[in-house]
């Protein structure tokens, strides 16, 4: 299998993740009520995030489509970047954040919003709600951030005797 396409089926399964986790808990969250306490920290509810991150811009006018067009450009700088990454780690974590633009894009094309529906809180302490796709960017992220930092804190021997 070529290279790229393994990487192109890993922003696939975060998309199907997404789109399956997303319906199974709706279900699941429509038949108890409009809310599922799975552990005492833990909620599975239905939430629709109209803005990006933390419901930023859920006001923006035209805000479902002026986000569309953004994560679509930003997805396809994201593809060419992914097709010129040489380094396992940088493809993998590009696959992830590309999955998770695309799986949060369809979302707003489709319903105006993102669903989000995993819900932490622990004392007095409640976390924005959240998906599968949200992880799957962040864990990208994650890695981009690390990938940049461990190769800043290596310093070749002959830049140390400058």
């Amino acid at each position: 299998m070529p290279r790229n396409l393994y990487y192109l089926l890993i922003a696939a399964l975060v998309i199907v993740l997404h789109q399956l986790a997303q319906t199974v808990v709706y279900d699941w969250i429509e038949a108890h009520g409009g809310q599922l306490r799975v552990l005492p920290f833990f909620n599975l509810v239905e939430v629709w995030n109209p803005g990006i991150s933390f419901g930023m811009f859920r006001n923006l006018a035209y805000g479902q489509w002026i986000l569309s067009v953004v994560s679509a450009v930003i997805t396809l700088v994201m593809l060419g970047w992914l097709w010129r990454a040489h380094s396992p780690w940088i493809a993998s974590a590009l696959s992830l954040i590309i999955g998770g633009a695309i799986g949060n894009l369809i979302d707003r094309v489709r319903f105006g919003a993102v669903a989000d529906y995993l819900d932490f809180h622990a004392f007095d302490y409640h976390w924005p709600a959240f998906n599968v796709t949200d992880m799957a960017i962040c864990v990208g992220v994650f890695f981009l951030v690390a990938d940049g930092l461990l190769k800043q804190t290596s310093i070749p021997a002959e830049a140390q005797n400058d």
